[in-house]
């Protein structure tokens, strides 16, 4: 059975991503600070579902996870790093607390992710596919921390792309637009963004690309852009 470990999987995209592959047959790792949604959310799917809370910042955190994913499953075949936040605000308002924390969750736990889940993904000449964004390319206004992060996280996973690929670790980097969650204080419920399943099938498709390719980054915008 393939595995994959899922952070930011309580809610939004991570959600979506753990009910899609899971309703594929996949063994699903929910990695999430929120303990009770995950448990919730693991009780629901019931088989091949396993609960991880843990915080994306803390190495000793990731580690357990990816013992337990392959304790439970026998392996790990994939890491998708989802968890992220959003502080937009002008310069003048950020403050550096904010700024590290975005820096720290966006930036420094996919690159923590990686590191512990390598050994694991080396032997099952797995995947890693990281929730970027379209931010991560196109900087705006009071996206100082946001922008700064994701354009960060395509320099650190195009690198580990050129070392890993090397290695039959596949990265790919899926740079959504705007998404309809809760995301940054965002009230759900705008039609014309792109709703999180959209995202959840890409990442499938990353997945189940033969090995011999490698689909390296992926942009995903909705059909019709805002309108007013």
């Amino acid at each position: 059975m393939r595995a994959v470990l899922i952070s930011g999987a309580s809610r939004g995209i991570g959600e979506a991503t753990a009910r899609l592959l899971h309703a594929q047959g996949y063994g699903v790792g929910l990695f999430a600070r929120d303990g009770e949604r995950l448990r919730a959310l693991t009780s629901e799917l019931g088989e091949r579902a396993l609960s991880l809370p843990g915080d994306v910042r803390n190495p000793g955190d990731w580690e357990r996870a990816v013992a337990r994913m392959e304790e439970a499953f026998g392996g790990l075949f994939a890491l998708v790093n989802n968890a992220g936040i959003g502080i937009m605000k002008p310069l003048a308002e950020l403050s550096e607390a904010e700024f590290r924390e975005v820096l720290e969750v966006n930036l420094v736990g996919p690159f923590l992710g990686l590191k512990a889940a390598l050994p694991a993904l080396l032997r099952a000449r797995g995947v890693v596919v990281n929730i970027g964004s379209l931010a991560g390319k196109n900087p705006f206004k009071g996206g100082a921390a946001y922008n700064a992060s994701k354009f960060g996280l395509l320099g650190l996973m195009g690198a580990a792309m050129l070392e890993l690929r090397e290695e039959g670790v596949r990265v790919v980097n899926l740079l959504p637009g705007s998404v309809d969650t809760g995301f940054a204080g965002n009230a759900p419920g705008a039609g014309w963004k792109l709703a999180p399943e959209d995202v959840a099938r890409a990442v499938l498709f990353a997945l189940e690309m033969p090995e011999r390719a490698l689909v390296s980054e992926v942009e995903l915008r909705p059909t019709r852009p805002q309108r007013g």
